[in-house]
C-alpha cells in the first residue's frame, strides 16, 4: 500500500488535500531491480568464464563451459523470476491487510501507526496528526478490499523481465568464444566486456542514487571482480 500526499493551495494559506493512491501493481520492473538482476546474471556467467584453464583447453571444453554457463542463468533466471512474482504475490497480500487494519480501527493512534509503516519515513516523519487522520477517513470511504491478493498483467511481465535480465546478460560475455577459435583471446575480450557491463550497472546505480555514477561504475567493477573471485575460490 502506497500513500501519496498532494499539498495544494492559494496565496498565503495552503490547504493539505491528501491524495490516497492504493497501488496494487508497480512497474513491471524498477530501475534497480533491472540493474541488480543483469548484475547477478553477470556474475554468474562469469564464475564459468573465469574458471576455465584456457591454455590447457580445447574446443571441446570450452564448449562444454558455454553450455553450463547459458544453462545455468537459464535456470537461475526462471528461479529469479519465480521469486519476483511471490514478492509481488506477498506484497499484495500486506497492502490489503494494511488496509483492512486501518478501515477495522477504533482509535486514531492504532491507524496512524499502521499508514506511516505503510509511507516512505521521510514523508511520514513531516505529517501532522490531522494529516494522517484525513488519510485515515479518506482510506475508510475506500471500497472493501479483496480478499485475497492476485497477481496482474504487470507482475507476470515483471517476472518475465527478470528471467531476460539474468539469461540475456549471459551472451555478452559468451559470444567471443562461440566465434573466435583462439580460447586466451576469446577469454581476453570476454573479460573486456565483462568488465565494460560491470561499470555499466555501476554507473546505472550511481545516476539512479544520485552519486558519482563514474565512481559507482569503477567500484562495481572492482567489487565485481573480486565477488567472481571469491565465488570461484569458494567453489561456486
Amino acid at each position: 500500500m502506497e500513500i501519496v500526499a498532494d499539498h495544494t493551495g492559494v496565496g498565503a494559506q495552503k490547504a493539505y488535500r491528501p491524495h490516497i493512491v492504493l497501488k496494487t501493481s508497480k512497474r513491471p520492473l524498477e530501475p534497480v531491480e533491472r540493474f541488480s538482476e543483469v548484475l547477478f546474471g553477470l556474475i554468474m556467467v562469469l564464475t564459468f568464464t573465469c574458471s576455465i584453464a584456457v591454455a590447457e583447453s580445447g574446443r571441446e571444453e570450452v564448449h562444454t563451459m558455454l553450455i553450463a554457463a547459458v544453462g545455468c542463468n537459464f535456470a537461475w533466471g526462471i528461479i529469479d523470476g519465480f521469486m519476483y512474482l511471490l514478492a509481488c504475490f506477498v506484497e499484495k497480500g500486506r497492502s490489503i491487510l494494511a488496509l483492512k487494519s486501518v478501515r477495522q480501527s477504533t482509535d486514531s493512534e492504532t491507524a496512524q501507526h499502521i499508514i506511516a509503516e505503510a509511507m516512505p519515513p521521510l514523508l511520514a516523519s513531516v505529517m501532522s496528526s490531522a494529516a494522517f487522520g484525513e488519510v485515515t477517513t479518506a482510506l475508510k470511504r475506500l471500497p472493501a478490499p479483496r480478499t485475497h491478493p492476485s497477481l496482474a498483467k504487470e507482475d507476470w511481465i515483471g517476472g518475465a523481465a527478470v528471467f531476460l535480465a539474468v539469461f540475456l546478460s549471459t551472451f555478452p560475455v559468451v559470444i567471443p568464444f562461440l566465434f573466435i577459435p583462439n580460447a586466451v583471446l576469446a577469454l581476453r575480450i570476454s573479460n573486456a566486456v565483462a568488465v565494460a557491463m560491470l561499470f555499466g550497472t555501476g554507473y546505472g546505480f550511481g545516476r539512479y542514487a544520485g552519486y558519482r555514477p563514474w565512481r559507482m561504475g569503477l567500484w562495481m567493477a572492482v567489487v565485481g571482480a573480486a565477488l567472481v573471485a571469491l565465488t570461484i575460490f569458494l567453489g561456486g
